[in-house]
């Protein structure tokens, strides 16, 4: 990560344009507005017109969820901690991720923005369709939950004192930004840390 050192006050300026950086910046609510109706409306999709019964959807939904995980964390060790000398590559990868690991208390960016989030999305549910056809209907559902769900344990990871059933993860996330940047990719879930062994250290 390309910054002297990790700042837990303050706000990082990525554009000079304020439009710009306003759209840099979302709170949960509205992520929450835009993707909880399009989770229930594709269930109820392709349970009323395409034939999905309530036992299908059911194991679609939690093998999107079980798939965000692993890619939460593919994402996060090899795409968001890529490491590069190319400067413009740098800026990339400081705009993404970077700046979240210098001001990482920084409310505004725990969330990506609705406009790529949203386009994201899009490409995300139509490389579905493609695979899986209409069973695309009860995965993405389940891909797009367990992305609410990182969201959601990120956002109170670093705005809040976890409840105790959420030490382990509150732990594990700390550590990777305040200790271990190479270890600890896992958010919402320490599974495929332990799988790949990346678990910060005991002590």
């Amino acid at each position: 990560m390309d910054f002297d050192k990790i700042k837990n006050k303050g706000q990082g300026r990525l554009f000079q344009s304020d439009y710009i950086e306003m759209m840099t910046k979302t709170h949960p609510a509205v992520i929450y507005s835009i993707y909880f109706p399009v989770i229930a409306f594709l269930l109820y999709y392709g349970y009323t017109y395409h034939g999905l019964s309530a036992g299908r959807e059911a194991l679609l939904f939690f093998s999107g969820v079980l798939f965000w995980s692993f890619f939460e964390y593919i994402m996060h060790r090899f795409v968001f901690h890529f490491a590069s000398e190319n400067q413009r590559m740098k800026n990339i990868i400081y705009t993404m991720h970077g700046v979240h690991h210098e001001y990482p208390r920084d409310r505004e960016r725990l969330f990506m923005p609705p406009l790529p989030s949203i386009v994201l999305a899009t490409i995300f549910f139509s490389l579905q369709y493609l695979l899986m056809g209409w069973n695309a209907l009860g995965f993405f559902p389940g891909f797009m939950f367990g992305y609410l769900l990182y969201g959601s344990m990120h956002y109170a990871i670093h705005a809040f004192t976890p409840p105790s059933f959420l030490k382990a993860l509150w732990r594990n996330h700390h550590l990777h930004h305040y200790k271990y940047p190479e270890k600890g990719f896992g958010v919402s879930s320490v599974l495929w840390d332990h799988v790949f062994g990346t678990v910060p250290p005991k002590k």
